[in-house]
């Protein structure tokens, strides 16, 4: 291999499955190959939703052996969720899953003592009832809380299990609301007024700190000959993502799809008006110093649900018969918290539908078809709101993630955003998970240099808006009086 390109292990962790890939960098290389792939089956144990940690852990194990020899490995995930250790470092049982009922109701005892407005003004983080503030104030008299030492973020703690040291990587951080999006640190007074004690996280990291090498028993266990550094990246798997936009200037707008819909801006700093806090937009932190302005849309989980409700079909010929379907003739509300929960899917849209005196949709092309018009319209809402409320021009929307696969939602949301839009890559969290590490390894440059790199060497398709605006705008009109 040659001595100006090197080799980086991504793991990418997802909330359905988790997957170990291999990216070749270079001055003008940029290669992503898939080495191990692996479930993510959260359990319900008697006490709640469960991630079965071990079995994550293993598949990364797994992977890294699959792998071969590598320059480095970072690790991104979902966000929130932790796990507990105690005075030896032992784990305090399975993390629990932001889905689980627990926190239901919390975000009111914490508002009784900080209010939302006040809440918002100081984190900049919208409010969304699995945060990490709500997650320890439902744990708050509980056992394993009590005996805990170190509190560590999921992709923290698989780097500790790996490395032996413990960190807290900043763009996961930020997604507790704990952090201060101004200062990029911990917000020590509010933390002080809710009962949360600081002292259980690690101290915060950067993307592209290093996060310290393979311990003997890992290399042993993979085959790996050390040393083998582990670089902090950005571990929530959007702020990789969002690394991951292959964008020209800054006139852009990104939606990282999947399993949720994230949309919204990158900008030089936070948006904590009381207008964006009722417009329900998140400030997280991203790369160099930059926010992730964006909202929480439910996303693809809503078609992943119904299709797992109906017993797997074929995903092509389920699209292509929903493209068949009138257009706009139902919508709901994809970013209702009435989604939030597993099962029973197909049942829940058609209801939402029927309550707001829409027809109901009642094949599963007519329920898939209501589904994405329903993303495309969330899509084109948020990107609409965040301009405003940024005061940030959007020309272009890049799509990145799982959802580019999915041709009839970028249309979609090239039609309801009135914007060209330009798909890929789909492993944007893993690339820009390679990327990261790449940058610290003195391969690439800036954002704008990975960025190009990015553009010169992934596919990307680009979808002109199509078709009657109005007929969103009505649309949304529907809903928003529905």
């Amino acid at each position: 291999m040659s001595e100006h390109v090197k080799s980086f292990a991504a793991v990418d962790l997802g909330a359905s499955s988790g997957r170990v890939m291999v990216g070749r960098v270079g001055p003008e290389a940029l290669e992503l190959t898939e080495a191990h792939r692996f479930p993510n089956r959260p359990v319900r144990v008697p006490e709640g939703l469960r991630w079965d940690i071990l079995s994550l852990y293993a598949g990364v194990l797994d992977g890294l052996r699959a792998a071969g020899q590598v320059d480095s490995v970072g690790i991104d995930s979902w966000a929130v969720d932790y796990g507990l250790l105690d005075a030896d470092g032992a784990l305090l049982g399975n993390p629990v899953h932001y889905r689980d009922a627990r926190t239901e109701g919390v975000a009111q005892k914490v508002w009784a003592t900080v209010p939302p407005a006040e809440l918002y003004a100081t984190t900049g983080l919208q409010y969304a009832p699995f945060n990490t503030l709500y997650q320890l104030t439902a744990a708050r008299s509980t056992a394993q809380l009590a005996a805990a030492e170190r509190l560590l973020l999921v992709p923290d703690l698989l780097a500790y299990w790996l490395t032996g040291e413990a960190g807290t990587e900043v763009t996961n951080a930020s997604t507790t609301q704990l952090i201060d999006p101004r200062t990029r640190d911990w917000s020590y007074d509010l933390a002080d007024r809710l009962g949360i004690d600081l002292t259980l996280f690690a101290p915060l990291r950067q993307p592209g700190d290093p996060a310290g090498l393979l311990l003997p028993r890992v290399l042993e266990e993979t085959g790996l000959r050390g040393p083998v550094p582990v670089t902090t990246v950005g571990s929530h798997d959007t702020a990789s993502a969002v690394a991951a936009v292959p964008a020209v200037g800054e006139r852009f707008a990104y939606i990282c799809t999947g399993t949720w819909s994230l949309a919204g801006l990158e900008l030089e700093r936070p948006v904590l008006t009381e207008a964006s806090r009722a417009a329900n937009f998140t400030n997280e932190l991203g790369l160099d110093g930059t926010v992730r302005y964006l909202r929480n849309i439910m996303g693809l989980w809503l078609l992943q649900e119904c299709v797992r409700e109906w017993g797997r079909p074929d995903l092509g010929e389920l699209l292509r018969a929903a493209a068949e379907v009138p257009a706009l003739r139902s919508v709901v509300d994809a970013g209702d918290a009435a989604f939030l929960a597993p099962g029973r899917m197909p049942e829940r849209i058609a209801g939402a539908c029927r309550e707001s005196g829409q027809p109901v949709p009642e094949s599963r092309a007519e329920i898939t078809r209501c589904i994405l018009d329903s993303l495309a319209l969330a899509h084109r809402r948020a990107i609409r709101e965040a301009g405003a409320l940024a005061d940030h021009p959007v020309d272009v929307v890049h799509v990145v993630g799982g959802g580019t696969r999915n041709e009839l939602l970028c249309q979609l949301t090239a039609d309801a955003c009135g914007l060209p839009v330009v798909a890929g890559p789909a492993e944007a969290a893993a690339l820009g998970n390679v990327l990261v590490q790449a940058r610290a390894h003195g391969l690439v440059g800036d954002r704008t240099s990975m960025r190009r790199l990015l553009a010169r060497t992934q596919p990307l398709r680009r979808y002109e808006p199509r078709g009657d605006a109005a007929a969103w705008h009505s649309a949304e009109d529907r809903l928003t009086l529905g």
